[in-house]
């Protein structure tokens, strides 16, 4: 995770930075109606960043008025995909330029090593070039019909489109939800998460100076409860995306229910297993990418690789690696390069985190690593990487989503027995699978219930490819082509033909 800029050059840059902290209606930046704000704060530190506009109710009803009628002004709505083309790669252009600013925010607002920021934005940027790119390229069709009928099939823009996104990948999971919905036509408010809004409110200036048409894309600032809610029961939000807690993305299904029944598409948590087969290859290579499948951005990762699952032949062996290279994956100031891990984002996941490490040491799991707070900065939140063996399916950490950079190990004595303890959980969204035989890879993958299942890798892929879960893990499918059909309606035109 090298960088070109020094510790010392990101301290600067940090001292140096100043937030925009007013929501951005309707293309104006203004306060929240009710003058309301919050802070943001920098987990490594416990310093105040900003006072944050909190939205709440009125401000989402004006917002999606300004969101209706530019979509119905029909200047990005009905505007040639090639138009929204430039638009979009102009907005990505300004991104690039700004790219160390926005890694720099995201680092300060919710913790990760600034290496790992860096990287989500490189993932933010191509994602925004990427639907750019696609949005020209997407055809309609022309039903089989006879000589007396023409039928039509036509991909129209849905309309006001709300996206909710999480505090752990801020700018990344944004250009996940309104790339494609901005390439498809819609209009889309964004509500960041109140932990992390800083990077979203850098965007909407960046959007405004690319060109983007009044009320097409804005910034709603504030708490899930209030500005959140607001917009999932909102009768003139015609979609909500959202990314966070299978809690969370269950009420938001009952707030569509409530109101106009909007399309809703979820992605959730993970308990996500990766199994070790005895016949991997470099058992070294494997460990370090099970321990760095957990402890990258300090276990705060939907997908985090939390249950591990080796073949009882290697079990030991294996074990003894991933604790030699967790070692090496220790916290540090966000701010240096060289660290892996960063802060956690707050002090409420902050205690969830030692809960849940106490709860298995109470069921009686083996820590072997771990498994405290520790202070590479003063006054910051940050905790070891920590590793238990000998857990059950039944402990909490053993099946509940811990979000932290917490390892349960389980063995297994046969394929059968892998598969059977990696399906065992409420979640589905990735899984990974390290294995050499080809004919174990080909069955294991089909037979694993998960929306993604990498092999001898993880979290491998590129905007190529969807990105979601099944079960609890949602619904919906971020990246690749596959996620403007979320944002876009099927019409169909039949006409008849004189003889």
């Amino acid at each position: 995770m090298s960088t070109q800029l020094s510790h010392a050059d990101w301290q600067k840059l940090a001292g140096d930075l100043r937030y925009e902290t007013r929501a951005f209606i309707g293309n104006r930046f203004v306060d929240a109606a009710s003058g309301e704000r919050f802070a943001t704060i920098n987990p490594a530190t416990g310093e105040v960043l900003a006072e944050i506009a909190s939205c709440d109710a009125p401000d989402v009803e004006l917002a999606v008025r300004h969101a209706r009628d530019a979509y119905n002004r029909g200047d990005w709505s009905r505007l040639a995909p090639g138009k929204r083309k430039q638009a979009m790669l102009r907005l990505a252009e300004l991104m690039e330029r700004h790219k160390n600013e926005l890694a720099l925010l995201d680092t300060l607002d919710m913790g990760k090593p600034v290496g790992s920021s860096l990287g989500d934005m490189s993932g933010a940027i191509g994602c925004i070039r990427y639907n750019a790119e696609t949005i020209d390229k997407v055809y309609g069709e022309v039903a089989p019909t006879g000589e007396e009928s023409l039928g039509l099939v036509l991909r129209e823009p849905l309309g006001v489109v709300a996206s909710i996104v999480p505090w752990n990948f801020p700018l990344m999971m944004t250009a996940w939800k309104i790339g494609p919905a901005l390439a498809a036509g819609n209009s889309v408010i964004l509500k960041p998460s109140e932990k992390s809004p800083l990077s979203a409110l850098r965007l909407a200036q960046l959007a405004q100076e690319a060109g983007l048409p009044d009320g097409v894309f804005q910034v709603l600032s504030g708490f899930g409860h209030t500005a959140g809610k607001a917009l999932a029961l909102s009768m003139d939000v015609d979609c909500l995306s959202f990314t966070g807690s299978t809690g969370v993305g269950k009420q938001l299904m009952q707030y569509a229910g409530q109101s106009n029944l909007k399309r809703i598409y979820l992605e959730c948590g993970g308990k996500s297993p990766n199994l070790v087969f005895a016949d991997c290859k470099d058992i070294d290579s494997v460990a370090e990418n099970a321990a760095a499948a957990i402890f990258h951005n300090q276990g705060e990762v939907c997908i985090a690789g939390s249950r591990l699952l080796v073949e009882n032949p290697i079990r030991e062996a294996f074990i003894e690696r991933v604790l030699a290279h967790a070692e090496n994956m220790q916290p540090g100031d966000p701010l240096d390069p060289a660290s892996f891990m960063g802060a956690i984002v707050d002090e409420v996941q902050h205690k969830r985190i030692l809960d849940y490490i106490r709860q298995g040491v109470e069921e009686g799991a083996h820590l072997r690593t771990g498994g405290a707070a520790v202070s590479p900065v003063e006054g910051g939140l940050f905790v070891a990487p920590t590793i238990f063996d000998g857990v059950t399916p039944q402990m909490a950490i053993g099946r509940e989503e811990v979000f932290g950079p917490v390892l349960s190990v389980f063995g297994f004595d046969s394929e059968e027995e892998a598969v059977a303890m990696a399906n065992d959980s409420e979640y589905g969204l990735a899984a990974g699978l390290w294995s050499q035989d080809i004919d174990r890879i080909m069955r294991v993958s089909r037979r694993l219930h998960s929306g993604q299942v990498f092999v001898n890798n993880w979290a491998g892929g590129d905007m190529t490819v969807p990105f979601g879960g099944v079960k609890q893990s949602g619904n919906g499918r971020d990246k690749s082509h596959h996620s403007l059909e979320e944002y876009s309606e099927l019409k169909t035109v039949w006409m008849s033909l004189a003889p």
